[in-house]
């Protein structure tokens, strides 16, 4: 029985058609995400050797006035981008992965962005990813809807029921077919990804390879369930298509709404007007008020007291200092919605596969907002230690020499990896088996 159904099976135009969409798209999007690797990683490799440049640069420049060579120094902090990001880009295309920064007010500096052509963020990246969860349900759609339907439509079903064949073995049969088919084409485009992006077999590949083959087995737990409801194949066809586009399209627009109007940031346009202001005003406000808001931030700077009566670098760096501690209240209050904006999300995802999937994998491949916003909030303690280690150099006024300037290479930040992979699949895994419990129980008097 097996092998007849396995001839009929890719005797179909549509398994054919199939595949090589499948195939076409994979490849596309293994090449989309190696391109995006390997610009990422150019960036990234040309940091030291641009950082050490200029660095050298400044240096012969203002030799002489240290304050005013660090008014231009800057210093990279980078994100490293994992092989996985080459799977699921999430947003890492639009975040940038290196902070360059100098020790002036840091809240104005955060949130430049690496120049990419805005074009293509608009028409956006297509990665393994949205294949898997956006076209690998349609396709399974497409080669299961009518596997019941048709052989009653066509007639042959109550021949198949009076050969004393079980008629729900049969259909398992069927389904299995297409279940293997389309796992071997996702196992081939995986496959294809680990070797040309490079990904080494780690834990966080194989979660990805996991959540990817539960995500088809609940695409084919909805098909199984919808089959059994024992509609003609136009209806399958109807209710299967509304399933995938309130799942996949109108439903993760639906939360998104919902979780922006839940939690909105105005705080993000309140904080930037208040560090810019903080910074600009200082230079009318009384600099002994300044100097002594400074003070209380940093005690240990006490002792460079405020004697000039004209410029002083101390007045201006602290005045910079001004910029960040007083919009700090906003900064945090930012922080704290987009915390709670990335909790919700997830809560809500526990019910949709589709967002869950996309969710999960961003968090395994360290694409997501939550990476970005861990990368920000390292960047604020490097840059307190760059400043820490040079603000001494500018109060004491010592030559730029004084300092070894070959120490201050690219930080590499790392991310604290945080995936729960039971959490993260017992949804999936329990609509999976609600799925193929109800339609098996509601169809046990039809089958044998």
């Amino acid at each position: 029985m097996y092998p007849l159904l396995i001839k009929h099976f890719f005797r179909s135009k549509t398994v054919w058609l199939a595949f090589g969409i499948l195939m076409f798209l994979g490849v596309l999007s293994i090449s989309t995400g190696k391109q995006f690797l390997n610009q990422k990683q150019a960036t990234i490799a040309k940091t030291a050797e641009q950082q050490q440049k200029h660095i050298e640069t400044q240096t012969k420049l203002y030799e002489d006035d240290i304050g005013l060579l660090l008014y231009y120094l800057k210093f990279s902090f980078v994100n490293p981008v994992q092989p996985l990001a080459g799977i699921s880009m999430g947003q890492s295309d639009v975040n940038s992965h290196i902070q360059n920064v100098s020790i002036l007010n840091l809240e104005g500096q955060k949130y430049d962005t690496d120049l990419v052509n805005p074009m293509r963020l608009q028409v956006g990246n297509l990665d393994i990813s949205f294949l898997i969860i956006f076209l690998f349900p349609l396709i399974i759609i497409a080669l299961s809807f009518n596997i019941l339907s048709e052989e009653k439509e066509k007639g042959t079903w109550k021949m198949i029921t009076t050969q004393g064949i079980s008629s729900f073995k049969f259909l398992l049969k069927k389904l299995s077919i297409r279940v293997v088919f389309i796992y071997i084409v996702l196992s081939i485009l995986l496959l294809l990804s680990k070797i040309i992006l490079g990904i080494p077999f780690t834990i966080n590949f194989l979660y990805i390879v996991i959540v990817s083959y539960l995500y088809v087995l609940f695409w084919f737990s909805l098909c199984f369930f919808i089959i059994l409801l024992r509609r003609s194949s136009n209806s399958n066809a109807i209710i299967l298509l509304s399933c995938w586009l309130i799942l996949v399209v109108f439903l993760p627009v639906l939360v998104n709404n919902y979780v922006a109007n839940t939690y909105p940031v105005e705080e993000a346009f309140a904080m930037t007007i208040k560090q810019r202001d903080a910074y600009h005003t200082k230079w009318d406000t009384d600099k002994k008020a300044t100097m002594e808001k400074f003070y209380n931030h940093y005690p240990q700077f006490r002792k460079y007291q405020l004697t000039e009566t004209g410029f002083s670098w101390l007045w201006y760096y602290a005045m910079q200092q001004m910029g960040d501690d007083e919009s700090k209240v906003e900064r945090d209050a930012m922080f704290d919605k987009i915390k709670k904006r990335e909790e919700l999300s997830a809560s809500i995802a526990q019910f949709f596969p589709p967002l869950q999937v996309q969710l999960s994998m961003n968090s395994i491949a360290n694409t997501g907002l939550s990476n970005h916003i861990a990368f920000l909030h390292e960047t604020t303690n490097f840059h307190e230690d760059i400043r820490l280690q040079l603000y001494p150099k500018i109060f004491e006024n010592q030559p730029a020499s004084s300092v070894n300037w070959q120490e201050y290479k690219p930080i590499f930040f790392k991310p604290q990896h945080s995936f729960n992979i039971l959490k993260s699949v017992f949804s999936l895994l329990l609509l999976t088996l609600i799925l193929i419990g109800l339609g098996v129980f509601r169809n046990l008097k039809y089958f044998r």
